[in-house]
């Protein structure tokens, strides 16, 4: 069952941040995932505006997507945008299907 990655980016300094935005994608690739939307334009519906950048990657599994994210080659690139003052970021995979209770 495929799961996604969704990520809101506030990015304070940019030109670190592209440190990981260069690595990320063949990382992304080597686990199935494949992005379906990465920094494109966007509207904040309800909650707070300070995300400036949206991220959704679909993979084949919450299993792989976790593996990914896990990964020491994931977590190495990570490391430029958790560097401090880098940008804030909140992530969370989910897995597809509605399992909410009727």
């Amino acid at each position: 069952m495929p799961a996604y990655w969704l990520a809101r980016c506030k990015i304070n300094d940019p030109a670190e941040y592209k440190k990981y935005t260069d690595r990320v994608l063949d990382i992304i690739a080597r686990y199935g995932g494949k992005v379906l939307a990465r920094g494109a334009r966007h509207r904040i519906m309800e909650g707070p505006d300070k995300f400036q950048r949206f991220v959704v990657v679909e993979f084949p599994s919450l299993d792989q997507a976790v593996k990914c994210h896990q990964s020491p080659e994931y977590q190495e690139a990570a490391a430029f945008r958790l560097a401090p003052g880098v940008s804030e970021v909140e992530q969370v995979i989910v897995e597809s299907g509605d399992a909410t209770p009727r």
